[in-house]
């Protein structure tokens, strides 16, 4: 019978995933101009580079070392996350407004199932969890808070582009008027004469 915990795969690939999220999100930090896009993408970006390094330190603890494996996503993600699109539009294009939509259960309610977990595996489970739940609360919100606010922009500019057309179209009856007075006073002289 082997010793190696059944769940050591769990933690490597938490380790993994959570240090490739630290850094496609520290990209994103460097280049947004959203002081508050910045703000939340600080703080998951602080928990998730912790997290991968303290799921492999455990895994350290356990006797055995982190196996890097090969993300073909993650070379798609980091230049998303550096690129010049809106934070809106990386939001959609990373699926992070796709998270915390309260629908169902979510990817963590079956990590307990296994009974095996020791304590100490247990207490870093417990805890990333928790904190993986509020940072998809929080990314769900500023993506919230991204759409309302492109939403505001857009009936802005929808407003703006009426208010022109409004404009022009007053414009245009007016000359259209003042050319039906010309008409109309050059007609009169003609027939009178």
């Amino acid at each position: 019978m082997s010793d190696k915990p059944s769940y050591l795969g769990l933690l490597n690939a938490i380790a993994v995933g959570e240090s490739g999220a630290h850094a496609y999100l520290t990209a994103w930090i460097e280049v947004t101009p959203d002081p508050d896009v910045r703000a939340v993408l600080r703080t998951v970006a602080g928990r998730e580079g912790e997290h991968g390094m303290s799921f492999a330190k455990r895994i350290n603890e356990l006797g055995y070392s982190v196996r890097d494996k090969e993300d073909p996503g993650f070379a798609k993600r980091m230049r998303v996350a550096g690129s010049d699109r809106t934070d809106l539009e990386k939001m959609e294009k990373l699926g992070l407004n796709r998270l915390d939509t309260g629908e169902g259960p979510d990817v963590f309610d079956d990590v307990f199932k296994n009974h095996s977990i020791d304590i100490r595996t247990g207490e870093l489970l417990g805890r990333y969890i928790a904190e993986e739940r509020d940072s998809a609360r929080m990314l769900r919100c500023c993506y919230e808070q991204l759409k309302a606010r492109a939403g505001q922009r857009g009936a802005t500019s929808r407003s703006d582009q009426l208010e022109s057309l409004e404009a022009k179209v007053d414009a245009l009856c007016r000359a259209v008027e003042d050319l039906r007075q010309i008409v109309c006073a050059q007609a009169v002289p003609a027939s009178a004469s």
